[in-house]
């Protein structure tokens, strides 16, 4: 075997197997999120609502939930953002909102929405918010009256401190019969400053 095509195979090897020294440590991780980059996103977005202020079970925070949830699949995944903003809910404390998100999804209200995003050059589309009685957020819906995601792969997500995807994935089936809904996850919002392992588990699980 010629010299250079040892050394090509010793070095194969120590990153295959080894990944004990720091460097090849490093070598690993990036190699690893090159890998989650690759996965057929490279024309993807991440368009999420997310809440700051007081939240349950984690207080009052600056960073809403979703937010780092998404922040997260921007960095492992390279993906674009559009967060749907609205000032409604600012500064409202826990039980005042979380009575007015029950008032609207009973009522069915559309919240107005800040901006605008053209999705024609995205071929991925995830979708993130808080679950806020059984689904997502009423300002989300006000959103996807405005957006056509037909043929393109939506990815639902969900931050939450007890109710997993609750009928997330389903209403967006709904409110997007002609994409493909697929890869759905959820993620405890207590959780999710800790849980950056967990979205990459998932991310590496997406086909």
């Amino acid at each position: 075997m010629k010299i250079k095509n040892i050394i090509t195979a010793a070095l194969a090897l120590l990153i295959a197997t080894g990944c004990n020294g720091q460097d090849v440590k490093t070598h690993c991780r990036a190699s690893q999120a090159n890998n989650i980059k690759s996965q057929n996103m490279n024309k993807s977005i991440v368009i999420f609502f997310s809440h700051a202020g007081d939240n349950y079970s984690v207080g009052n925070i600056e960073v809403g939930n979703t937010k780092i949830v998404a922040d997260y699949i921007t960095e492992l995944t390279g993906a674009e953002q559009f967060e749907i903003v609205t000032h409604k809910y600012d500064g409202m404390a826990y039980n005042p909102l979380i009575k007015l998100a029950k008032e609207e999804s009973r009522k069915g209200e559309l919240p107005e929405y800040e901006g605008d995003v053209d999705l024609s050059k995205y071929d991925t589309v995830f979708i993130g918010g808080p679950v806020w009685w059984g689904t997502y957020p009423q300002v989300m819906f006000t959103f996807f009256k405005d957006i056509n995601l037909d043929g393109k792969t939506v990815i639902p997500f969900t931050t939450h401190e007890g109710s997993g995807l609750a009928s997330c994935a389903s209403d967006v089936k709904k409110a997007f019969p002609k994409a493909k809904v697929t890869g759905e996850f959820s993620i405890y919002g207590h959780e999710v400053r800790t849980g950056k392992a967990k979205v990459e588990k998932w991310l590496k699980g997406l086909k």
